[in-house]
């Protein structure tokens, strides 16, 4: 409990009234001393100040506030060469110190800092406290520690008694006939604010032990270290302190002005960008302002944290976009991130990829954090400030208004910004459109224009050819029309074109528009099987999940044809050979192959052209083939790029070891557009060659190949507004496979005309199967 005094001026008498004299406070086992003259002092008068010049109860030299001499300079001294004196027994002898306030240590902008075992009443204290030296105002004292000893050179028999734990505050008389409770600080008038906070580091007078609850040297108080430290330094440093203030703030206000203008394109970066105002941060300082302190941290903290997760979403958009051509779908492309890590350890090695992994995982809880104290580190200085931070809000949101009525922009971009608030509309809205969309796809999926179509009456056209339908990684437009890559890629279609007309093989090609990007290989291969336009991965886990007639699957069915795949690729199970209609899968393992991996690829495609012949094209079959081929040499990072061997010289593979020890490394060109446009076509004329020298060698009058891209290669090759084409050409000995498709106004040889007919991938099957003889019956 507290005690508040009054200023009332006593006369000006040499005596103190009998009612104003402290009573004496007896505790049940110690009796009361009989005062001496000599040891008794008078005493102020409770709610009173006494007059100048006249005995009071004031603070000894380390704060103790026991009755002291007229002049405390004096009795100080004297204490100090009397030595300390041993403890009493009574608990009036045992009058608590008090570290004296310092104002630095509130937060207060003062260099200075009171020295503890300076008398509060002296010129300096008051100084220190930001007060006038002749104002004698009262300052606010921590509670004291338990059973203190006695001042040296104090009586031992004072009138004043207070309990262990109370401690008067300077210049203030305890009430008559009352006893201090335990724990309770007297306060002395003056409010003990945020301004005025004892320091914590300040040190007792000499026989004070520690307070209970406290940690040495780091604050009697029971201050946390760290914070006494940072005060202590803050004490030492004013100018660095406020440097340091003012430079976290304005850090953190650039971080979030930064996440609320960031584009979620690579494209989107120009200056214009970030000198707008953002409507976000004017609603946000608004909410801020009004609501109290405990909600108010909440909802920033909670701001803080969206904001930090919309970055990262912005960042992943960017990524998307850079590899797969569209931004980050937050229901179905989290399963991507597991082809990534794979993807990363092919290219990277295991351990660069797991730190790297590390790494991002470390970033976004580290954005999260760091985005989070810093809307409230402004949150805080706009409730300190709150006139300021009013007026600032106002104004911003009348500009915001007025440029966004008469549509300011600055360097083609709007002043006025509301680009958060769209982000999250427009990813609202593609989650739920992802949702209908699952449903509708579902149900569009189960019609199919020849699932009840006899077998008999499948791809008659075709009966007794070799079937061979192969896609080459990455194979798309820009090899053929970019002019870094087309002179080189080019040149390889006309050479190999040749070859054909050599061997007696025609070609006819033109253009189909891919499902995907970038990317996502499997979302190409099953469009373009199915006649479905599979464009993420939920429809695909949907029409997998199915028995829909996909077109390698209707050759298996006519009963005409052996169904075999050869994957390269697939390192792992593989459960979707059956929705495609495959006797036989030979993957990675079962390819045999002994040579080192080229990257992200686990075999050259000659090796994996090679194989097949060997183990399935050049064996006897009882019924001709219809082979799924994917070759992968011009996968990304096109680094190392395999060479062409004699063929008689492919073997197990080994051969390869030099080969991809002297290649490139994806390092070296990974970060860089041009080079990795040059890797690219090459990569794309090692595989077109590949296949062509096999079907020249292997091929016979039966034999119809049709190949072509899944997909364009990432935007740091085709760009960022390239099309989704991809070649496609079907090559064939007899003319009258060629004859079927003359009405699609194909070009003839490996080359399509830039103006060649575009189709979409998954219109390819019914007209394929449909200029073949097969009859529609849904």
């Amino acid at each position: 409990m507290s005690f508040n005094t009054s200023s009332r001026q006593l006369p000006d008498t040499d005596e103190t009234p009998d009612e104003a004299r402290p009573q004496e406070t007896r505790t049940p086992d110690a009796p009361a001393e009989p005062t001496s003259p000599e040891s008794a002092a008078p005493a102020t008068p409770a709610g009173a100040e006494a007059p100048a010049g006249s005995p009071t109860s004031t603070e000894s030299a380390d704060g103790s506030g026991i009755p002291g001499s007229p002049e405390p300079a004096k009795a100080a001294a004297a204490a100090d060469s009397a030595g300390p004196a041993a403890p009493t027994d009574s608990p009036a002898s045992a009058a608590p110190s008090v570290p004296t306030d310092s104002a630095e240590s509130a937060g207060a902008d003062t260099d200075t800092v009171t020295d503890a075992s300076e008398p509060a009443s002296s010129p300096e204290a008051t100084e220190a406290a930001g007060l006038p030296a002749d104002a004698g105002s009262p300052r606010p004292a921590e509670p004291a520690g338990p059973a203190e000893a006695a001042e040296p050179g104090a009586p031992a028999g004072s009138n004043v008694s207070a309990e262990p734990d109370a401690s008067s505050g300077p210049g203030v008389s305890a009430e008559p006939d009352a006893t201090i409770a335990p724990d309770a600080s007297a306060e002395s008038g003056v409010s003990a604010g945020p301004e005025l906070s004892a320091e914590p580091d300040a040190s007792s007078g000499p026989g004070v032990p520690a307070e209970p609850g406290g940690s040495g040297g780091d604050g009697a108080s029971g201050v946390a270290p760290v914070k006494g430290r940072w005060r202590r330094w803050r004490a030492k440093h004013p100018a660095a302190a406020r440097v340091l203030t003012w430079t976290t703030t304005v850090l953190a206000a650039a971080l979030v002005l930064f996440a609320l203008l960031m584009p979620n394109s690579s494209a989107g970066f120009r200056p214009g960008e970030f000198v707008r105002i953002p409507v976000e941060a004017v609603f946000g300082a608004a909410v801020l302002i009004v609501l109290p302190r405990r909600p108010r941290l909440v909802v920033a903290a909670l701001g803080g944290l969206v904001l930090g997760v919309l970055t990262v979403l912005n960042l992943l958009d960017i990524g998307f976009t850079e590899y797969l051509g569209r931004g980050f779908n937050l229901v179905l492309d989290w399963s991507l991130f597991s082809d990534a890590y794979s993807y990363l350890q092919d290219t990277m090695g295991k351990q660069a990829t797991l730190g790297i992994a590390v790494a991002l995982v470390v970033l976004v809880v580290v954005l999260l954090a760091v985005m989070a104290l810093a809307v409230v580190r402004l949150a805080d200085l706009m409730s300190r400030h709150t006139a300021t931070a009013t007026r600032s809000t106002l104004v911003a949101g009348t500009v915001w208004i007025a440029c966004s009525a008469l549509g300011v922009q600055f360097t083609g971009v709007p002043v006025a910004s509301a680009s958060t608030a769209k982000s999250v509309e427009d990813r609202t809205k593609r989650v739920q459109a992802t949702l209908r969309d699952e449903a509708a796809f579902a149900k569009f999926a189960k019609k199919d224009a020849f699932a009840n179509t006899p077998p008999d009456q499948l791809l008659t056209d075709l009966r007794g050819k070799d079937m061979m339908i192969t896609f080459i990684e990455s194979y798309g437009r820009s090899a053929i029309e970019d002019p870094v890559m087309a002179p080189g890629v080019d040149a390889t279609l006309t050479a190999e074109n040749q070859k054909l007309v050599k061997a007696g093989f025609a070609a006819k090609s033109g253009w189909l528009t891919s499902a995907t990007y970038g990317g996502s290989s499997w979302l190409g291969h099953s469009t373009f099987l199915s006649g479905l336009w599979i464009s993420n991965q939920q429809r695909y886990r949907t029409v997998t999940a199915g028995d829909h007639l996909t077109l390698t699957k209707a050759f298996k069915k006519s009963g005409g044809w052996d169904t075999v795949g050869v994957m390269p690729g697939v390192q792992k199970a593989w459960p979707e050979s059956k929705f495609y209609g495959l006797d036989k899968v030979y993957d990675s393992h079962k390819l045999q192959y002994k040579g080192p991996k080229f990257s992200w690829s686990t075999m050259p495609d000659q090796y994996a052209l090679t194989a097949f012949e060997r183990l399935v094209h050049g064996k006897k079959h009882d019924k001709p083939l219809m082979s799924e081929i994917i070759l992968t040499s011009s996968h990304q990072p096109w680094a190392p790029i395999p060479k062409l061997v004699p063929q008689d010289q492919v073997g197990d593979g080994s051969i390869y070891d030099s080969i991809e020890k002297a290649g490139k490394k994806p390092a070296d060109i990974i970060t860089d557009s041009a080079k990795s446009k040059q890797e690219y076509g090459k990569s794309i004329q090692y595989s077109v060659s590949s296949l062509i020298n096999y079907l020249v060698k292997y091929g016979n009058k039966d034999t119809v190949l049709i190949f072509l891209g899944d997909h364009q290669p990432i935007a740091r090759v085709s760009g960022n507004h390239a099309s989704r084409d991809v070649p496609v050409s079907i090559v064939a000995k007899d003319p009258k496979v060629l004859d079927r498709i003359a009405d699609w106004g194909w070009t003839d040889g490996l080359q399509p005309e830039h103006n060649a007919p575009v189709w979409k991938m998954s219109s390819f099957r019914d007209r394929f199967m449909t200029a073949y003889g097969s009859t529609p019956a849904p």
